[in-house]
């Protein structure tokens, strides 16, 4: 675990479930930065977590704050797409509580993501963002991300159809 004035940043556990998936479903009900348009459950969320062990190029970290040990937000890398060729790729996102935006969070995340990421067998990582997001496009500009693309139009939520820009950053291997 590693600190940073009052968050902590660790892997994702078990127990942190609970809390992954109300943020989560936050994003599901009020935005459109996924495209889920049904909130999961927590049993429904389990394989999700699984599926990012603590090491490896797929993590899940998990930013606390110290000292009520509440989730604030998460980070995660994890399969670009499934055939073997893609294994050197992954995809990143973070989401945050609602009250941690703008806290420097996702940076503090990201961070220590990039920081694991550089031991692993990554060429490259990618991030999908919904337009409009201009706090999640400066996120990714600040971690040396590109614009490499717009799905135009590529999911409906809300009764509108919404671009995916992808970004695009080279990693070290």
């Amino acid at each position: 675990m590693t600190e940073r004035g009052e968050v902590q940043v660790r892997a994702g556990e078990e127990g942190d479930l609970p809390d992954l998936t109300d943020i989560y479903n936050h994003y599901v009900r009020e935005t459109p930065v996924t495209f889920d348009i049904e909130p999961l459950t927590v049993d429904a969320r389990r394989p999700w977590l699984l599926s990012h062990p603590k090491d490896g190029p797929h993590r899940l970290l998990v930013a606390l704050d110290a000292e009520s040990n509440r989730v604030l937000g998460y980070a995660t890398s994890s399969p670009f797409r499934p055939k073997p060729a893609y294994s050197t790729s992954v995809e990143v996102s973070v989401y945050l509580a609602p009250d941690a935006c703008g806290r420097g969070v996702g940076t503090l995340l990201y961070e220590h993501l990039f920081d694991a990421l550089g031991g692993e067998d990554v060429h490259r990582a990618y991030a999908g963002i919904a337009q409009p997001n201009e706090a999640s496009v400066r996120l990714h500009a600040r971690f040396g991300f590109r614009r490499i693309g717009t799905y135009g139009e590529v999911g409906r939520k809300f009764g509108r159809y919404w671009d995916v820009a992808w970004y695009e950053k080279p990693l070290g291997c």
